[in-house]
């Protein structure tokens, strides 16, 4: 819902997007189970999703996600958008990363202006992989090293 009105994922990711408006999916679970592996994450980087927070994931998806340029968060053991009171309407903001870093500081406000603070696990599992993510995917680069060379 945009403004109290349904409609499609597409058109709003679009709005979203013509506002200038990164998206963030909540997820549960074992997030990217049974998906067609890289499509998977070549969708949601293309509606504009540049973080999803899990519960959990399927290894090979949240490897995908990290080669799409989308950050893949995990909730702290025990919690997730339910136990934190998340359903999705809030505007988020994520804490800058680094290189190793293996927790971060997501914001979380609603339309009240309640804001509800949490730590979650930043799954950039390695150097190389953290590397793909801060380029913005790994195709960029792959790009920017061979513009380099």
């Amino acid at each position: 819902f945009i403004n109290q009105q349904q409609m499609s994922i597409y058109d709003a990711a679009q709005l979203y997007r013509d506002q200038g408006v990164p998206l963030v999916v909540l997820a549960g679970k074992e997030y990217g189970t049974g998906s067609s592996r890289d499509w998977a994450a070549k969708g949601p980087s293309l509606l504009g999703v540049r973080a999803v927070i899990a519960e959990s994931y399927e290894r090979i998806h949240r490897s995908n996600l990290v080669g799409m340029g989308i950050l893949p968060l995990q909730y702290l053991p025990g919690e997730g958008a339910g136990t934190l009171g998340l359903d999705g309407t809030e505007s988020f903001s994520i804490a800058a990363i680094e290189p190793g870093q293996g927790q971060v500081e997501v914001r979380a406000v609603d339309g009240s202006g309640k804001q509800t603070v949490f730590t979650t696990a930043v799954r950039s599992d390695t150097p190389v992989e953290f590397s793909y993510y801060a380029n913005g995917g790994i195709l960029h680069y792959v790009l920017r090293r061979l513009a380099a060379a």
